[in-house]
């Protein structure tokens, strides 16, 4: 049975605050019974870490239970605070996890939701230009945490050039019931431009394995140019919202 070492010792404390402030977990919360507990200004949940010494092994504990599901990790069976514990033998495996962990915790709803309500909280809503005005900042920052969420790539093509790279809406914008719908990022992919294009006009959709679905009015070579190498690994949320994508495909076909 591996034991937490409580109180941390000076090596264990300080490789925890920089393995969390160098992925985004800046402020410090405190330290209780072995655990030390880090937040940040822009991603939801705390985070927090131990270690059984110097040397390893090192835990990282979650509250968010978007982010502990989206992870798909094995926890770990060492009693700790919130919702599910994660074991690593070596500090550069905890680091590349809590790198992700950060990206969820400033994509996951509400998130997005939250950060637009703020930048636009005082923006008159008058005129036309206003109002659109405000629906630019609600797209940017529905980009910048797709980008976040897909980890700056085209889960397709593996495209990473960020000019190529496009936020697909699954349900489109204007017919999302609110905010919270139109910048939650399970409405959401993150593709290259030509599979954009096709998605946005639905010759192309996805099943619920990911894998690319083709409208019959798709020219053979327009396919032939739609080149994937993996299929979008989907979260039931996904899954839920493109049935309704589907619905439009087979509509217009």
């Amino acid at each position: 049975m591996m034991t937490i070492e409580s109180p941390q010792s000076f090596v264990v404390r300080e490789e925890c605050q920089k393995a969390a402030s160098q992925n985004g977990f800046r402020r410090i919360l405190g330290e209780e019974i072995g655990w030390a507990a880090f937040g940040s200004t822009t991603a939801h949940g705390a985070i927090y870490l131990a270690a059984c010494g110097p040397q390893g092994p090192w835990f990282l504990a979650l509250d968010h239970p978007g982010v502990v599901q989206e992870l798909n990790l094995p926890a770990t069976d060492v009693s700790g605070p919130g919702r599910a514990c994660f074991a690593f033998d070596v500090l550069g495996a905890l680091y590349r996890v809590l790198h992700r962990v950060y990206e969820l915790g400033v994509s996951l709803p509400d998130a997005p939701l939250k950060e637009f309500e703020l930048r636009a909280a005082n923006l008159p809503r008058t005129t036309e230009a206003e109002r659109l005005a405000i629906q630019r900042i609600g797209q940017d920052i529905f980009r910048d945490r797709l980008m976040d969420y897909w980890q700056g790539r085209c889960p397709l093509t593996g495209i990473s050039d960020a000019a190529l790279l496009r936020a697909s809406h699954i349900i489109p914008w204007a017919e999302c019931e609110n905010d919270a719908n139109r910048l939650d990022v399970h409405n959401g992919l993150l593709l290259s431009a030509l599979w954009d294009a096709a998605f946005d006009r639905a010759l192309v959709t996805f099943d619920d394995q990911g894998r690319p679905e083709f409208s019959p009015n798709l020219s053979e070579q327009a396919r032939a140019e739609l080149r994937w190498s993996s299929h979008i690994p989907l979260t039931d949320e996904h899954r839920r919202r493109l049935v309704h994508h589907r619905e439009r495909a087979r509509s217009q076909s």
